[in-house]
């Protein structure tokens, strides 16, 4: 019998299969495709995906093969400068494909011990005080003591724990490809740029070898988005915008997407989890969906992980969907606000108009980027504390950086003071004395996804927080 069953190895998948394995949790992952998809949806990392990569010590695989853009304009494609000294280290969007993040993130799997199976589909399962039982397409049953639900939007797991999924489905529809124009490169990019003062949900993104990546408003939304467009419907797609298809031939790949916005009711269902698009679907504005998704497991993953070693509080698990599905629910809401933005009606264009003076302000542009990058999030611990709550920044300290010690997924005690004890949770805390110029407490409790957990000098308030969320001593 496993420790967890996995099922879905997208980027969410694998992230968590990773973070498990950190804690040496026995994981299998499960997928029903023979092979990896070429298809790229996302195209970006955000700078709380870059942190969390930072914090297990990977981010460096990623900015290798990926190329930083401005964050600035990324709110419903509103130009404006990128605000001065935003408060990370990665103040800006990495551009790399969803398929070389997938790639990446399953090495990084597999190099902690993980089992992917593929060609293997859910379609049933049981479950009990003890275990989950999980049906297999190919007539097999694997049991676990838990099973996480990785497998997107149509989650096959949401579905048959009948867990809800309520919101609007797809009114708009986008098609889309990896395609060769024959129309010459200056003449498309110049185009596209004149058409961008007016068209939202329209370009072409070149990719290097004479491919590009071309997509526009659907003139329909398909019956059955499963089925892949044509290359006619992207032609018909982009003439519909441009006055003419550009010459667009050859597709490595056609896809489509819609708006649809739904969040789950719930993200567990006894000893079965939820997490990424399973847990929450939305249009892609802003890029936030697949960094969501990362960001869910790496929250998840320690949880689990505790409970399965058997030193988490009873409701430490219960403290996921408490604190990212209201994060789920935050973005859902913001893309619906960027979807309205960018249609062509008088009044959402008139919002736009506003929106877009508003963010003169500088105050009103970092708001507005520090959702899309998710570095604002703040838990509810209680307390008055500003840290309290929020994730700390990779602060250098005197010898290394903060995230130098979150590789492992540990709690940290990082002490300025050297006077504080972690003594009795030493194999689940490390005790890090160092001192930051930038850090004004004299000590941070961090839980092992980077969020501050406590902030003070006093043994005695110290030790009523650690059993909060690692367990007795």
């Amino acid at each position: 019998m496993f420790d967890v069953i996995i099922a879905g190895a997208g980027p969410t998948g694998v992230m968590l299969a990773a973070e498990l394995r950190l804690h040496g949790v026995g994981v299998v992952v499960l997928d029903k495709e023979p092979e990896p998809t070429k298809v790229v949806r996302g195209l970006g990392l955000h700078a709380r995906s870059l942190e969390v990569l930072g914090q297990r010590g990977i981010v460096d695989r990623f900015l290798a093969v990926g190329k930083q853009h401005p964050v600035g304009g990324f709110f419903a494609g509103i130009a404006k400068p990128q605000p001065d000294r935003l408060d990370t280290t990665h103040p800006y969007v990495l551009a790399i494909p969803q398929t070389t993040t997938e790639r990446l993130l399953t090495e990084r799997a597999l190099e902690l011990g993980t089992d992917i199976r593929r060609n293997r589909a859910l379609v049933g399962l049981t479950q009990d005080d003890h275990a989950v039982t999980a049906e297999l397409s190919d007539g097999t049953t694997l049991r676990a003591r838990y099973l996480v639900g990785c497998d997107g939007g149509r989650s096959a797991v949401r579905k048959l724990l009948g867990i809800g999924f309520p919101g609007e489905p797809a009114r708009k529809e986008w098609v889309l490809g990896e395609v060769r124009v024959t129309t010459p490169h200056d003449e498309l990019m110049a185009s596209v740029m004149e058409l961008h003062k007016t068209r939202h949900g329209f370009g072409a993104i070149p990719l290097g070898d004479g491919v590009y990546r071309v997509g526009a408003p659907a003139l329909d939304v398909a019956e059955d988005r499963t089925v892949p467009p044509t290359l006619d419907e992207l032609k018909d797609a982009v003439r519909a915008v441009a006055g003419t298809d550009y010459g667009v031939h050859s597709p490595r790949w056609l896809s489509r997407f819609g708006d649809a916005t739904r969040l789950a009711d719930r993200y567990r269902e006894g000893r079965v989890l939820l997490a990424g698009d399973a847990a929450h679907v939305h249009p892609p504005l802003g890029g936030q969906g697949l960094n969501l998704g990362i960001q869910d497991a790496v929250n998840l993953g320690w949880k689990l992980a505790g409970t399965l070693a058997g030193w988490a509080p009873p409701d430490l698990l219960d403290t996921y969907e408490a604190e990212r599905r209201p994060v789920a629910a935050d973005v859902l809401d913001n893309t619906r606000a960027q979807v309205l933005l960018t249609t062509h009606e008088p009044g959402p264009r008139a919002v736009r108009r506003l929106l877009a003076e508003l963010m003169e302000f500088e105050e009103v542009n970092r708001f507005l980027l520090e959702k899309v990058m998710a570095t604002a999030i703040r838990y509810d611990f209680g307390g008055d504390h500003h840290l309290v709550g929020r994730r700390l920044p990779d602060l250098p300290l005197k010898t290394g950086r903060v995230h130098d010690h979150l590789h492992t997924a540990r709690g940290v005690l990082l002490d300025q003071t050297g006077r504080l004890s972690v003594a009795g949770w030493a194999d689940r805390v490390d005790h890090v004395v160092e001192v930051s110029e930038e850090l004004d407490v004299p000590a941070v409790l961090l839980r092992p996804d980077g969020h501050v957990a406590w902030v003070g000098d006093d043994q005695r308030d110290l030790l009523d927080h650690l059993p909060r969320w690692f367990g007795p001593a």
